[in-house]
């Protein structure tokens, strides 16, 4: 009886162990891969002076 109990604690000690190191290793990966994104990777907006610029230079071209 007391072999059952022990082989059933390893049994359950196992499985904790291995959905610990389950979970530690997607968190870890997680990270990795944020830590691994270009700095790019941020939307910056889009300037809006320069597009706004051009617009008024074709109008300026465009009244002669």
């Amino acid at each position: 009886m007391i072999a059952m109990l022990e082989l059933t604690t390893l049994a359950l000690a196992t499985m904790f162990a291995l959905a610990a190191a389950a979970g530690l290793h997607w968190l870890f990966l997680k990270a990795t891969f944020l830590m691994m994104r270009p700095a790019t990777a941020r939307r910056i907006p889009a300037r809006t002076e320069l597009a706004r610029g051009t617009a008024q230079v074709v109008r300026a071209y465009l009244g002669r």
